[in-house]
């Protein structure tokens, strides 16, 4: 096993794993949070909006999202972010991650907000205070306590799909195995236990993490 440290760079890869991750992670926190708000929005538009996007975004491959940002949007429509090709594929794929993975936080969210009492909405709105006021001072601070369990589980989603990436020549973990397994076939074993073992330590804490989290943050009902 020493031998394939030895000839690749399999911490380099691990590494670009874990900066797709966290740069999507955050990405998809925001964006999911936005869309989170416009589906629980009083006004029917904003509802109808958060709704298409959560359903389109969901029921679209992220496969051919992350392909679509390379082709679409480098390719045909010229958006480039760097000249740097390598760096503007990583920055598209963690653009693609965000935008899928921002649906399922908007609905980690949604189910967190519907763990709070219709009757406290009710009385945020009796005492005057805007949906504005309301949604920052009582509902989404519940929400995301409510929510800790779930995103938790959308972060463990995302590191393994980080493995995607690899399909506009990103180069993460998932690329490296496949390099390593066509060049050195006679440690096929080896090199998936590298693999596996590695995915394992960066999603086994994100999930003792979430658990302890929601144990000792989330509301008490």
């Amino acid at each position: 096993m020493g031998e394939l440290f030895a000839e690749y760079n399999i911490f380099g890869a691990f590494g670009m794993t874990i900066l797709l991750s966290v740069c999507s992670a955050v990405g998809a926190l925001v964006l999911g949070t936005i869309v989170a708000i416009l589906r629980i929005s009083p006004v029917g538009l904003l509802q109808k909006v958060g709704a298409f996007y959560v359903n389109t975004v969901r029921n679209t491959p992220l496969t051919l999202l992350i392909i679509a940002s390379n082709i679409v949007m480098i390719v045909n429509l010229g958006l480039n972010f760097s000249d740097d090709l390598i760096r503007n594929n990583i920055i598209w794929a963690i653009v693609a991650l965000s935008v899928y993975h921002a649906a399922f936080v908007c609905e980690a969210l949604r189910s967190g907000v519907n763990t709070v009492p219709q009757g406290q909405a009710e009385a945020a709105r009796s005492i005057g205070l805007t949906f504005g006021q309301s949604l920052t001072d009582i509902l989404l601070p519940q929400a995301f306590r409510g929510a800790i369990t779930p995103l938790g589980n959308t972060l463990i989603a995302l590191i393994k799909n980080t493995t995607v990436a690899t399909a506009i020549g990103v180069a993460e973990i998932s690329g490296l195995q496949r390099t390593m397994q066509e060049f050195r076939p006679d440690l096929v074993l080896p090199i998936f236990l590298v693999v596996a073992i590695g995915f394992v330590i960066l999603t086994l804490p994100v999930g003792l993490l979430s658990t302890y989290l929601s144990n000792r943050l989330g509301v008490k009902r």
